[in-house]
């Protein structure tokens, strides 16, 4: 989220696709409001249902899921074609100008480097720039060079047209042409537009190219890094954030750094390839500090044992021959190749697609540990619960534990928001029983497993027996003492390298930023984005003075927010070449003539004069926003239609004549789960899953109100569909996939439209995903059952909301 949710008021338009703001975000989507009521923003929502926010937009358009890219690359080639773009942003703070390799090819849906055999691109190198004899990029700042990014992106978008997105979407041209006039308006200085999304665009298996395509319509109009501008990614959990800035995830360690490849057993070469180079004279590259930031945070892990002799303990972490997410190890259990499972405040059998596969994986586990305050159907996964989960325990040999773990509420600590705010919560009540924290527990297993350890050795002891636990309680380490680990510390003096005669932090103080971390072993940080969360002078999580003196709603000292206690993303962006605000009555920062200040604090060197040639987005190598991804993205560097890998229509209108570039070459699928996959042949409707108000996940329906309001699982049909299957609303229902079936109570509406894809008339469903057989509610069948095994091409996210069923009354 590069804005936040109180600066989504500022904005002139705002866009929600991908998402239901309204519905999943109720408390947040108060400030898309205060933008209609006090700024008179227009609201404009994209989706495949009348959603709950769509009711109160200005405009909405109904579109097939799993075509987003189609709808949002003909608004690039709209803005392009029609001049609609912001042009002294674009021409100086985007990539524009710079001019690609030669060797770079697009053809037919596939690009250059595409490997047929591996049935995946195995050779990027030719997506990148042409570099210099000086090592900086070649760029025209004419664009008028025929491979400059300008250039190379006018023209493959020039395919995405109001027909395209007639055929594919469903969405006729004035209704796509009214969508494109509300963004192009913000093209201006003194007018700002936002994206709202959440998993709409994020559970495709093209999920991070959607974003990536949204992200670039918003540089198109000068909307990054703007206030009521940037891409605000909405997020569910209140500390899903935290879980991704803390590196939960198989690939990553804490503040975004990612573990080593199995090939990079090298430190010197692990950090230069994380750590890249300015490509342009006088840029900062922020990422050249990337090994501060990783020798203090093994400072943080190992301690006295991570040394500049051992590559400060570089050996003790994994080196990842592929991903190890969630559809990884379910691969692995069903293979055998996985024995144990610690599922942790997660309900996997209700949650990772394919029910079947999950439960088949399940059952060949020889453990399986649940820690949770809830009674889940993942801990129940080996006993029967009638038609809704027919199994038979005596052919299960998993041994399964529970361990009940504390909810929020009985927790202290931080929480961390979608808008990257880190705030301070404490503990409103006693866990009840034997309930412990998800900490007391976690350390008890280290400390045991420590122990086994040292009295029975093992092959690599190691980075067990090494691991840093200095916590006044080893036991139970309390939350105060994680966060000030988090924000780090200094193991000895940090001198200012201006001046090495002034201290900055003496020895065991806290750091006041990671600015103050250093590469040599004197500091520490558990995640280099948290440093200044918990400084020498206390806990700025808590802190609660919410003024907001310029009244652009950043109220610098409520928490905090990472990095930097910076509130806008990118905001050097907000302001012209010589530093002057784009829009004064909305100014962020400014140049002063000897610094930049203003109402967030600056996201540049903030003694930087703007006429250096420095440019804005300083956590890039170029210094300026990619349009043109080079070789970070699995599919391509520019995002390009791919057909969902279950879709209404068995190619990809794009690209009709090529059967490789139907679904995208990127993705990642296993032998056996391609093998289900489903044809419109058999399964001619398009389904997707949705969340309720009601409802969080599969946690609320242990409550007894949302029960009450939510009571029982239903699919939602469309009337022109209902009629053709000879369905009323509350008749009960069949829903069919290649891999699993649910019956539930129809509900028959006119909030889902019947589509014209491809001149054939294509229905929809929707089907919200919190019901199961555990919980107050009544029980009912995982929706999960019905969806496929496919990860996104770059998050290996599941492609939740596009698959197809068959719908008959039961």
């Amino acid at each position: 989220m590069t804005n936040h949710w109180v600066d989504i008021k500022n904005a002139d338009v705002i866009l929600v696709m991908g998402g239901n703001a309204a519905e999943a975000h109720p408390c947040g989507f108060k400030w898309v409001t205060e933008a209609k009521a006090h700024n008179k923003a227009k609201l404009v929502v994209v989706d495949p249902r009348f959603t709950r926010t769509a009711s109160v937009a200005d405009y909405y358009v109904a579109t097939r899921t799993g075509t987003d890219i189609v709808f949002l690359g003909a608004i690039v080639n709209y803005l392009l074609t029609n001049d609609k773009i912001q042009h002294e942003y674009v021409r100086n703070y985007t990539d524009m100008p710079f001019i690609v390799r030669e060797d770079f090819a697009f053809e037919d849906g596939i690009y250059s480097g595409y490997d047929e055999a591996a049935g995946k691109y195995a050779d990027k190198s030719s997506w990148n720039y042409e570099i210099g004899e000086d090592g900086y990029a070649k760029v025209d700042p004419t664009l008028g060079h025929p491979r400059c990014v300008y250039q190379l992106m006018k023209k493959h978008y020039s395919r995405y047209t109001t027909e395209m997105v007639e055929k594919i979407c469903g969405v006729s041209p004035a209704q796509f042409q009214k969508v494109a006039d509300a963004l192009a308006s913000t093209a201006v200085p003194g007018r700002a537009g936002t994206i709202l999304y959440a998993l709409g665009w994020t559970h495709h298996s093209t999920g991070a190219q959607t974003i990536r395509l949204g992200a670039m319509v918003q540089l198109l109009l000068g909307n990054m890094g703007i206030a009521g501008g940037g891409m605000n990614a909405l997020r569910g959990h209140s500390n899903i954030q935290g879980l991704t800035d803390l590196g939960l995830m198989s690939n990553l360690l804490p503040g975004y750094m990612t573990l080593p490849n199995e090939a990079e057993q090298d430190f010197d070469a692990y950090i230069k390839a994380r750590a890249p180079q300015p490509l342009r004279p006088n840029q900062l590259s922020y990422w050249s500090n990337y090994k501060k930031f990783h020798v203090s945070f093994m400072k943080t892990w190992w301690g006295d044992a991570a040394t500049q002799e051992n590559n400060f303990a570089f050996d003790y972490l994994p080196k990842l021959d592929k991903p190890y997410d969630l559809l990884q190890a379910i691969e692995l259990m069903n293979q055998g190749k996985m024995t144990g499972y610690i599922c942790q405040g997660f309900n996997v059998l209700a949650s990772a697609p394919n029910k079947a596969k999950v439960q088949a994986g399940l059952e060949k586990l020889k453990f399986l540990v649940i820690m949770d305050p809830l009674e889940t159907e993942t801990a129940e996964f080996w006993k029967p619960h009638g038609e809704f989960h027919d199994v038979d325990p005596t052919t299960i040999q998993t041994e399964v534990f529970r361990l009940p773990t504390t909810c929020f509420a009985e927790e202290r600590g931080s929480l961390v928001s979608s808008s990257r705010v880190l705030q301070w919560h404490w503990q409103g009540a006693e866990p009840p029983g034997k309930a412990r924290s998800d900490i007391e527990i976690m350390s008890d297993l280290f400390l045991r497993l420590k122990k086994a350890y040292q009295t029975e050795g093992g092959k690599f002891p190691d980075p067990i027996l090494n691991l840093t636990w200095n916590y006044a309680r080893p036991h139970s380490p309390t939350p105060e003492e994680l966060a000030m680990e988090f924000n780090g510390k200094a193991l000895a003096d940090v001198f200012d390298p201006k001046d090495p005669t002034k201290v900055l932090a003496k020895k065991g103080e806290q750091l006041a930023g990671f600015a103050q971390l250093r590469d040599d072993g004197s500091t520490a940080s558990g995640c280099w984005i948290f440093a200044g969360s918990w400084t020498q002078a206390g806990n700025q999580m808590g802190r609660r003075d919410n003024s907001d003196p310029t009244g652009i709603g950043n109220t610098l000292n409520w928490a905090w927010a990472w990095p930097a206690n910076r509130r806008v993303l990118y905001n050097r962006a907000s302001c012209d070449t010589q530093g002057k605000p784009f829009d004064p009555t909305r100014k962020l920062i400014g140049w002063n003539g000897a610094a930049w200040t203003g109402a967030d604090v600056p996201d540049f060197k903030v003694d930087e004069n703007p006429v250096g040639g420095m440019n804005p987005f300083i956590m890039n190598a170029e210094g300026v926003a990619r349009f043109f991804a080079r070789g970070m993205m699995n599919e391509g560097p520019f995002p390009e239609h791919y057909e969902p890998f279950e879709n209404p229509v068995g190619k990809n209108l794009m690209h009709p004549n090529n059967p490789r570039a139907v679904s995208n070459p990127g993705a990642r699928v296993f032998p056996d789960d391609r093998k289900q996959m489903g044809t419109a042949a058999e399964f001619p409707i398009v389904a997707t899953t949705y969340r309720l108000t009601e409802h969080f996940h599969t946690w609320t329906k242990h409550a007894r109100l949302n029960a009450i309001i939510q009571p029982e699982q239903f699919v939602e049909i469309g009337e022109a569909h209902a009629k053709t299957i000879g369905v009323v609303a509350g008749d009960h229902v069949k829903v069919t996939s290649k891999r699993g079936h649910i019956i539930a109570k129809c509900i028959v509406t006119k909030r889902i439209k019947a589509l014209k894809i491809d001149g054939k008339e294509t229905f929809t469903i929707g089907i919200p995903i919190h019901f199961g057989f555990k919980g107050l509610t009544k029980p009912g069948y995982l929706t999960n059952t019905l969806t496929p095994v496919v990860g996104d091409g770059n998050s290996q996210t599941p492609e939740f909301k596009s698959f197809l069923v068959k719908v008959e009354k039961a």
